[in-house]
């Protein structure tokens, strides 16, 4: 049996590849660009395709959608549905167990913890679109035609997330740039964040027990921090003084009408708004499990991120990581 990621090349899908490159697995990566790392094979394909998407998958592996979409409505509501619809047909034709990868978007405002059992109440277009999605997965599971894995995060951060994470984009770039940390509308609510390589071997772990099909879970996440908690953390393993700023919702709508990037964060901003929690404990307790914490989680980051060399980094910021 062999592994396929679909959506080779983003943040999941390589902390995905690289984890199981380390297990010597048979790896098959399939993107629109062909990204390709050594040691796996690389395939070329449109996911929107079913004839492309027919043929990067193989009889009986596993398949992991990690695929990543610009955060745009419009682009949502035209490749989601297709790209889902596709994944299913094509793992049911070939007898392939899908393992889909998913946010937080579908269960909308929640106050307290969220769990499995938290009823889907999305309060966005975005998670209108994640809900029709998971329907069908759920449908063909239900109707035994299709082995699946709904395994969720929160938002996330770590090593190959760069600016597909709000947590790099706002704290790790700025303050390793020399810049002032940034956090939305309030920094003492509290905010999960899931860990990359967590939600990778957390996949590979779910993927490999036959008993954890036809179910969601939540992939292994710390307990949550507020916002100056991380910016606090990350500036303390850095060795420098904690400075941020705070963007008012006010001022985000001013330039949203300017700026459509904003204007599609508008529609989510309530997960920063209020505690945004996000709850592990039945993966954690299955697997007996415990999650990197965020401490060590930050000083791993760093360190990728000092390697990787993907932000103009200033030197003191490192003078205590040499």
């Amino acid at each position: 049996m062999g592994h396929t990621i679909l959506g080779a090349g983003g943040s999941i899908g390589n902390a995905l590849a690289y984890e199981l490159i380390k297990m010597n697995e048979q790896i098959r990566l399939v993107s629109r660009s062909g990204y390709s790392i050594t040691g796996t094979k690389s395939v070329k394909a449109d996911l929107t395709s079913y004839y492309d998407t027919f043929n990067s998958i193989r009889e009986n592996d596993i398949v992991y959608l990690c695929a990543g979409l610009p955060f745009d409505t419009k682009i949502w509501s035209e490749n989601w549905p297709s790209i889902i619809q596709n994944a299913i047909e094509v793992c049911k034709n070939k007898r392939a167990k899908l393992v889909y990868f998913d946010n937080t978007l579908i269960y909308g405002k929640v106050d307290g913890a969220m769990t499995e059992d938290t009823p889907y109440n999305p309060c966005s277009k975005k998670g209108e679109i994640k809900e029709t999605i998971i329907r069908l997965i759920e449908r063909e599971t239900r109707d035994g035609n299709l082995q699946a894995i709904v395994a969720r995060a929160a938002d996330f951060y770590g090593p190959y997330s760069f600016d597909s994470s709000s947590l790099h984009r706002m704290v790790f770039n700025n303050i390793l740039s020399g810049k002032k940390a940034q956090w939305l509308v309030e920094p003492n609510n509290y905010h999960s964040f899931s860990y990359t390589i967590d939600c990778a071997r957390g996949m590979i772990m779910l993927a490999k027990q036959d008993k954890c099909y036809s179910q969601t879970w939540h992939l292994p996440t710390d307990e949550p921090l507020s916002g100056e908690t991380y910016i606090h953390m990350v500036s303390n393993i850095l060795g420098i003084e904690p400075d941020y700023e705070t963007t008012d919702k006010s001022v985000l709508k001013f330039r949203s009408v300017f700026n459509k990037e904003v204007a599609e964060l508008i529609e989510v901003l309530y997960k920063f708004e209020e505690s945004h929690h996000f709850d592990s404990s039945k993966f954690n307790s299955y697997f007996n499990y415990t999650p990197v914490s965020y401490y060590n989680g930050i000083i791993e980051t760093i360190e990728f991120l000092k390697n990787y060399n993907s932000v103009n980094i200033d030197c003191y910021a490192f003078v205590n990581m040499q």
